[in-house]
């Protein structure tokens, strides 16, 4: 049975991935200015002051400029840093933060590294994915980062996946570690959803 769900997971993420190298360097630009508006909007509807968010590749929905505007207004941004145990660590992001070339190719801050536990303290997480249904369940890109982070957190704040329009579909294969989700966070809109149980 995983392996058919691993089989059904692989053949989405490759047609995702493929879509997501078709997005013109315009509709990218338009679509950074639209996630940035509606991740702004969201700190400000949840009152948070403190949040973690994921810098994005360049296929992904943007999140730099949404991460730069957030530290100026004096909100603690948590990055996320890959480690090779398959567990986070955290860096605070400044207005300085220097972005290197983590595992993975993943972009990454370079500054002082706070433990997997940093995260606990944060009012909302923001992540990435390949793909979300209705239900709030998430397709990420297979290596389990934000699963492994999410099911080890006692008391997990409202968490919101950002990905382009296209990507909330009818139904993410899910196997027994998968996390849902609380929301996604597109260009044009930010939408809560009911965790399936």
């Amino acid at each position: 049975m995983p392996d058919r769900i691993e089989q059904a997971k692989r053949a989405l993420r490759a047609d995702l991935r493929e879509r997501r190298q078709t997005v013109s360097a315009h509709a990218r630009e338009v679509a950074e200015a639209g996630v940035t508006e509606q991740l702004d909007a969201l700190v400000s509807r949840l009152g948070a002051r403190s949040i973690s968010c994921f810098l994005s590749t360049p296929t992904e929905p943007g999140t730099h400029a949404f991460v730069r505007a957030a530290v100026e207004r004096g909100i603690r941004v948590l990055l996320p840093v890959t480690r090779e145990d398959g567990l986070l660590d955290w860096s605070v992001a400044t207005p300085e933060t220097e972005i290197t070339e983590g595992l993975f190719g993943l972009p990454e801050p370079v500054g002082d590294v706070l433990g997997p536990i940093a995260v606990n303290d944060v009012d909302l997480l923001i992540i990435p994915a390949a793909a979300v249904d209705h239900r709030g369940m998430r397709l990420g890109w297979g290596r389990g980062y934000f699963d492994k982070t999410l099911g080890s957190m006692e008391k997990c704040p409202p968490v919101y996946a950002v990905i382009f329009d296209s990507e909330l579909i009818d139904d993410v294969p899910r196997d027994v570690h998968d996390q849902p989700v609380t929301g996604v966070v597109t260009p044009t809109r930010t939408l809560s959803l009911t965790p399936s149980s």
